[in-house]
């Protein structure tokens, strides 16, 4: 299974299915980031704002003013180093 961007209601959100078990529910911001090595990887994207991981999956929040185009390619190919079997 590939990991790709699926659209949330909200459309600063993007939600990532990565197949695995991610655990959680866990919620991370730029303050609480050093607590998890991909919540800290994905916050240093600029433009995202928030962390959201539970179950199978990671849902990215951005700045109103990012652009998803410039996002989402470098969540996606982040989460596929750290879960390589997704």
């Amino acid at each position: 299974m590939s990991i790709t961007p699926q659209r949330t209601p909200n459309p600063n959100a993007l939600k990532f299915g990565v197949g695995v078990d991610v655990g959680g529910p866990r919620s991370y911001v730029a303050a609480n980031a050093a607590d998890d090595p991909v919540a800290h990887e994905l916050l240093r994207i600029d433009g995202v704002t928030a962390v959201f991981m539970t179950a199978d999956f990671v849902t990215v929040s951005k700045a109103p003013e990012g652009d998803w185009s410039a996002i989402a390619p470098l969540v996606q190919t982040a989460l596929e180093l750290r879960y390589p079997n997704a």
